[in-house]
């Protein structure tokens, strides 16, 4: 039996295994390039001698970069199919780790982050995504999405032990050569076998008198903007911040760990229920469950208070929340919007989302280091958590 019989094979692009190449890449270029940080940041700040605040401030650089570049991405990949963009940001990954390794101090710390962000907007979903808008046309598009998330959703599950093991047992210095290592050497051939050279997109000029095409409604696409945006900021906050948060909640480290880990099996597990179940439900409807799981995640958070079982509850309902949303940003737009022009409209959304989650870790940061309670802290993750609910209704609304 075929293991994905709802993603056909087509003559030319033999999804079965390019997804899975794509997949393992997306594990790696996610784990170093985003949950990495989690782990490094403190050995790099003392090694260094800059303030947490100022370590992550090269990660904020990073995914404003990112931010800046995904949209003029997302046309590119429109264009050319991605072979070429995908290659590049694996190129500048390496890169990015190589000269962090290498980093004596603020400015080729954070020269290292300008050159992780360009890798970041190249080559992370939303890319990967418009990659799938070419080569799974139609009714297959949805499915191929889900099924490479299936991968991607253990990236923290690897990386955030992978860190920690490396760390502890050579250094944040050589940790980063290995990352350079592992996206020079297995992501840079995996995106050239996985996705072909395709034959540039025509672009077809509109006559003079021919009607102009349908324009996006701006509310709506505002109002879903601004919810991916909330759960971004969430989601970086947590990405960086979450071991010291739970630490602060009285849950020790090697129990923060092992909450983070499970992130991964819960996306999975629930990208596998969104699998089968996909044809029985609209996007839009998987998408307010989605939402519904983060706001209910992040309240338990807010509760937990040394109390490891609403932790591992969090853990639960993040994770499952986290996954689906993923498969929710690639295909509830093409739901709401239509998927002409796909990799720019996906651009489009993703620079909100991209400027929230750079500005996400600094913010908090600094709000930590200024006296806000553990407490107030997470009840205002709760709000956000709320907030993105909202929006994301009102992007829905009489869909």
């Amino acid at each position: 039996m075929n293991p994905l019989p709802l993603i056909d094979e087509t003559p030319v692009y033999r999804l079965h295994w390019r997804i899975p190449a794509l997949g393992i890449a997306q594990i790696v270029a996610w784990g170093s390039l985003y949950y990495a940080i989690a782990v490094l940041a403190a050995p790099m700040a003392d090694a260094l001698q800059l303030s947490k605040t100022l370590i992550f401030g090269g990660f904020t650089v990073a995914l404003l970069v990112s931010g800046a570049l995904s949209p003029w991405a997302g046309r590119r990949i429109d264009r050319d199919g991605g072979r070429s963009t995908l290659a590049f940001s694996a190129l500048a990954g390496g890169l990015a780790f190589a000269l962090l390794a290498s980093a004596t101090g603020m400015w080729t710390y954070l020269l290292a982050w300008m050159v992780a962000g360009c890798a970041m907007g190249f080559g992370l979903y939303d890319a990967v995504m418009a990659v799938l808008n070419r080569l799974a046309p139609g009714a297959r598009y949805r499915r191929a999405v889900t099924a490479l998330t299936l991968f991607g959703g253990f990236a923290s599950t690897v990386f955030w032990p992978l860190s920690h093991f490396l760390v502890i047992n050579t250094d944040w210095r050589m940790t980063c050569q290995i990352y350079a290592l592992l996206l020079w050497g297995l992501c840079l051939p995996l995106y050239l076998l996985a996705i072909p050279r395709l034959t540039p997109a025509p672009i077809v000029p509109r006559a003079a008198d021919a009607p102009a095409p349908p324009v996006r409604s701006r509310r709506r696409f505002a109002a879903l903007a601004a919810a991916f945006a909330l759960v971004s900021f969430a989601f970086s906050v947590l990405s960086a911040h979450l071991i010291d948060l739970l630490g602060d909640a009285g849950i020790s480290s090697s129990d923060a760990i092992l909450i983070g880990a499970a992130f991964g099996p819960m996306q999975v597990a629930a990208r596998v229920v969104e699998y089968v179940f996909a044809p029985h439900l609209r996007a839009v409807t998987v998408g307010r469950i989605a939402f519904v799981l983060m706001a209910a995640a992040l309240l338990t958070l807010s509760a937990v208070d040394g109390q490891r079982w609403l932790a591992f509850g969090f853990a639960l309902l993040y994770g499952a929340s986290n996954g689906i949303l993923t498969i929710v940003r690639g295909t509830v737009p093409a739901e709401l919007f239509g998927r002409e022009a796909y990799g720019a409209l996906l651009g489009e959304l993703a620079r909100p989302s991209f400027v929230a989650k750079s500005v996400a870790p600094l913010l908090f940061a600094l709000l930590l280091s200024l006296g806000v309670s553990h407490g107030g802290a997470m009840l205002g993750l709760a709000a956000v958590g709320a907030l993105a609910l909202i929006a994301f209704e009102l992007a829905r609304y009489r869909t």
